[in-house]
């Protein structure tokens, strides 16, 4: 492994590089020293490949680099709702995913946590863990960090959040945004190639669709199919205007059927293939897990 605990006694794990020792007090991203998730569940509303029938097993990592002002898991994400676990319990946890029969391991905003990660899951693989490790990403990631993850990551489920460093500052409160994510999205890339059910390895983008062009998604579709027009693209619908975002002049709504087909359109126009996401209640459809060591 080459990440060791060391890293965070001065953090440099994200792009934000606050150099906190998170053995003393939490970091920009709200997390400390030990690992902290907020719920392990079989969720089955990733794109249908990771979710498989009985759905993907997905620990909600507590914290986040971004402080997204619409983030539906405000709660977790950046008020710190979760529970600190063990090493011991993290593998535990891989492992009873895997039992409980989910298709993938689906990590869920990991990028605070990640040498807890990889250790817990050399632990896991000693004791038989084998599903395919789903990286589940904002992409605002360091590239230098990122490399230390080829060989532990099969799947790179990656956002397209903003195509402006400008939004990416006003709506996420991190500067330059799109170009951090660019040279990301390119080293996942270069790990893993495009995305392929077979193999259960590969790239794939997740593309949230906000009003009045403020995800920059037709630039993010140029940048994809610029990229690789394998890369499969999951188009989403979803946004709602959470939190810091319901009065804001350009994000205070839902966006429109035009809205999303036009986006769709571009996607066609493009020649690139994926998944369109247009229920929310099918995403949101979770079965917990009992993750807990035995005594």
């Amino acid at each position: 492994m080459g990440i060791s605990l060391d890293i965070l006694n001065e953090c440099t794990l994200c792009p934000r590089m606050c150099k906190v020792d998170r053995r003393e007090k939490i970091g920009v991203c709200t997390v400390g020293y030990l690992p902290k998730v907020s719920n392990i569940v079989l969720h089955k509303g990733e794109e249908p490949p990771l979710s498989g029938e009985n759905g993907a097993g997905a620990v909600f990592f507590s914290g986040c680099p971004m402080k997204c002002i619409y983030c539906q898991n405000m709660g977790f994400s950046q008020k710190g709702v979760g529970f600190e676990i063990t090493l011991e319990e993290l593998a535990n946890a891989f492992l009873k995913v895997q039992q409980a029969g989910a298709k993938t391991l689906d990590l869920v905003t990991p990028t605070p946590h990640i040498p807890w990660i990889l250790m817990a899951l050399d632990i896991a693989k000693e004791n038989g863990f084998n599903l395919p490790v789903v990286y589940n990403t904002s992409s605002y990631e360091r590239v230098e960090i990122l490399k230390e993850l080829s060989g532990y990551v099969d799947i790179y489920l990656a956002d397209i959040r903003y195509t402006d460093n400008a939004y990416g500052l006003r709506y996420s409160k991190v500067e330059n945004y799109w170009d951090i994510a660019q040279k990301a999205i390119e080293e996942m890339y270069n790990q893993v190639g495009p995305f392929d059910e077979e193999k259960m390895k590969g790239l794939i983008i997740r593309i949230l669709v906000m009003p009045n062009k403020v995800s920059g998604h037709e630039k993010a579709l140029e940048f994809i199919a610029n990229l690789d027009k394998r890369i499969p693209v999951a188009l989403m619908s979803q946004y709602i205007p959470h939190f810091g975002a319901k009065n804001d002049t350009l994000i205070g709504r839902k966006i429109t059927k035009k809205e999303y087909e036009d986006a769709l359109d571009k996607l066609i126009e493009l020649d690139l293939d994926g998944w369109m996401q247009l229920d929310e209640k099918e995403r949101v459809t979770t079965f917990p897990i009992d993750w807990r060591c035995e005594k």
